[in-house]
């Protein structure tokens, strides 16, 4: 522990230093953004210790603010206010995207990355200007999500490796140390992706990539922690709240209010002046069909469940970068089809695509993460206040249909099934150019 600690010790500060200063920039109130609105109520509720009313009032979302629960209930040591428990609810969030990028850098450093494809890594996880934005709005449980999703990939992955390695080991492989560690970390993705799920139902998405990277025998495991730990969660929901029919609210929402920046856009159609949730005048914005509202949560859940299992027809098992690379296209998927895209979703999708990215053999900085982390903020937060709805529905379409078609291209190389005794992860004999890029062997 002493050793992991000093190799990684400048990481975690600069970590933490960057998480202070987006907390410091992004949660100086809750006034008017969605927290006030959605969950403020339910909070308060609970620091009073009004159980029963907490649960009543829990907006879709309950399942975070009960996991985050022992952060809302500190300030009552020192007295603190609305504002501290506002602030203390997204300390975790914070600590998770801190947790994740320091193991993202440290498997870069493993990697034999430069500096600076580690600070531009580590800049993505934990001084994102599209974080920055998403605390300002009230959902900071996006990071803890994000997080969450992209590290039971990691896991699951590591855990299949763990497994190949015993197997490999051949005498009493099931009960040597890398076995028991790959049942273990099969187990901890598990329990990782039903904490996701139950801080937003979003995660059903990162369950075909998790389970995609482990072999038939350690599914189940991981399929097992995530229900206990998802049940375990949303239990009390269930049981003393409203959850069912808070969740069906919210799949088909009764509003014709959506943003420009998702594919059904066109479809929509100029009538009278809209407005926003807090009655603010949205001109130039359109009406949506009333189908696009029944159909396009019930059309992400369906892609998020059929292409894992095509892929799983086709290739039987995914290797880490390729059940990243399936995340990151499914979570893309998704801002494209939601109805109710914000500046918050492509959150998630650009953590994948950053876990995605610095997994590469070439020793790069994460460029393309970079680009779409500019790209989405120039689409969604800085064109709306200087182009009209329109333009910014097109530009949201020139950028994220290319990319969504290249990512599905790459999915679709993904190699078929393999041979029985084959290896997809096994490793030839390597030797390195004059360049630095690998050259294979026989």
């Amino acid at each position: 522990m002493r050793r992991v600690v000093r190799e990684n010790a400048l990481s975690m500060s600069v970590a933490a230093c960057a998480s202070a200063t987006m907390a410091w920039l992004g949660l100086y109130g809750f006034a008017w953004n969605d927290y006030a609105n959605e969950a403020q109520p339910a909070v308060a509720a609970l620091v009073r210790g009004h159980v029963a009313e907490f649960l009543r009032l829990a907006p879709v979302y309950g399942g975070s603010l009960i996991e985050r629960a022992p952060f809302a209930l500190a300030p009552g040591l020192w007295g603190g206010g609305e504002l501290a428990v506002y602030r203390m609810l997204a300390l975790p969030c914070l600590l998770a995207a801190a947790a994740l990028g320091v193991w993202l850098v440290a498997r870069m450093r493993a990697d034999g990355h430069g500096a600076l494809a580690r600070a531009v890594a580590m800049g993505v996880c934990v001084a994102n200007p599209v974080a920055l934005s998403t605390l300002e709005l009230g959902h900071a449980e996006e990071l803890l999500g994000a997080s969450l999703c992209v590290a039971a990939v990691l896991l699951a992955a590591a855990a299949q490796t763990d497994a190949e390695q015993a197997d490999a080991a051949e005498a009493n492989a099931q009960q040597s140390p890398r076995a028991r560690a790959g049942r273990t970390r099969a187990l901890a993705a598990g329990m990782l992706l039903g904490l996701a799920i139950a801080n937003k139902e979003w995660a059903l998405l990162a369950v075909g990539p998790v389970l995609l990277a482990l072999s038939p025998e350690l599914r189940l495991r991981c399929l097992a922690g995530a229900v206990l730990s998802a049940a375990a969660v949303l239990a009390p929901l269930v049981i003393g709240g409203d959850l069912f029919t808070t969740a069906r609210a919210a799949a088909a929402p009764a509003t014709t209010i959506f943003p420009p920046w998702q594919l059904w856009w066109f479809l929509g159609h100029h009538g009278a002046l809209v407005h926003g949730a807090f009655g603010a005048p949205k001109p130039s914005y359109r009406i949506p069909p009333g189908w696009t509202e029944t159909v396009s949560h019930p059309l992400i859940l369906l892609v998020g469940a059929l292409a894992p299992t095509l892929l799983w027809l086709r290739s039987h098992r995914l290797g880490e970068r390729d059940a990243l690379l399936v995340l990151a296209l499914l979570l893309l998927a998704r801002c494209m089809f939601d109805t109710w895209d914000t500046v918050y979703y492509p959150l998630v999708f650009l953590f994948a695509l950053l876990a995605w990215e610095i997994r590469a053999p070439t020793m790069r900085p994460p460029l393309l993460t970079l680009s779409c982390t500019a790209v989405v903020w120039l689409s969604l937060q800085w064109l709306p206040e200087h182009v009209s709805a329109d333009v910014q529905a097109g530009v949201f379409a020139a950028w994220s249909l290319p990319l969504a078609a290249w990512l599905f291209l790459r999915v679709c190389a993904i190699p078929a099934r393999m041979a029985p005794g084959e290896r997809r992860d096994s490793r030839q004999e390597t030797t390195v150019s004059a360049l630095g890029r690998l050259v294979r062997t026989s």
